[in-house]
């Protein structure tokens, strides 16, 4: 997502999207309906997925919730934005040779937002954290926004097109550990999920 300074300036991330299209994919290709919710990425959407584009944390956060209710499951892949600017400056900022301060507040936690909706739904997120105390954040994460499993992968699979992740559920188990293409990491992912789910009281999955 972009949060912007000014008419032309914006904060954001070197995200490609490529893990959550990925992902899209694999589930459509399994036979499921997807509402694929995207901030703006240099990519086609998979065919036969329904593509809401939006550009700031606070317009995913309003189009999730607004898909959420209908949907068995979300997948929170997004590499949000997690500040913003408190004041939007009109125009363009111009130079005045000196220090330029820039007062942040945190956007909406979407994952949260979505965890204390969800009635029969479940949630999957992914968490982004250094190696050190990767799974230690991660079921945190886990925990505080009610998901029913967590995706670790680490920074270095922004923007490139392999990644290496562990699936955690809230027992604190690890469930799969698989690597490779994104492509590949998303079907291994999402056929591991499915059979998941056949063990559950989830519905029509």
């Amino acid at each position: 997502t972009r949060e912007y300074l000014d008419d032309v300036r914006y904060l954001s991330n070197a995200s490609s999207g490529l893990m959550g299209y990925e992902i899209a994919a694999a589930i459509r290709q399994s036979g499921h309906e997807v509402v694929l919710v995207s901030g703006p990425v240099s990519r086609q959407a998979p065919e036969g997925v329904q593509l809401v584009s939006v550009e700031s944390t606070a317009q995913m956060a309003d189009a999730c919730r607004l898909h959420f209710p209908e949907c068995d499951g979300a997948i929170g892949v997004a590499a949000v934005c997690d500040y913003r600017p408190v004041n939007r400056q009109a125009g363009k900022l111009a130079k005045t040779g000196g220090k330029l301060v820039l007062e942040l507040e945190e956007t909406e936690d979407i994952l949260a937002s979505l965890g204390s909706m969800k009635t029969r739904q479940w949630i999957m997120g992914f968490a982004l954290e250094p190696e050190a105390v990767g799974r230690e954040n991660a079921l945190r994460k886990l925990r505080q926004k009610n998901c029913d499993a967590i995706v670790l992968n680490h920074p270095e699979s922004i923007g490139s097109p392999s990644n290496r992740v562990t699936v955690l559920l809230p027992d604190g188990s690890t469930r799969l550990s698989a690597s490779g293409s994104k492509a590949d990491v998303a079907s291994q992912l999402w056929a591991w999920w499915l059979g998941h789910l056949s063990g559950t009281s989830y519905m029509r999955m």
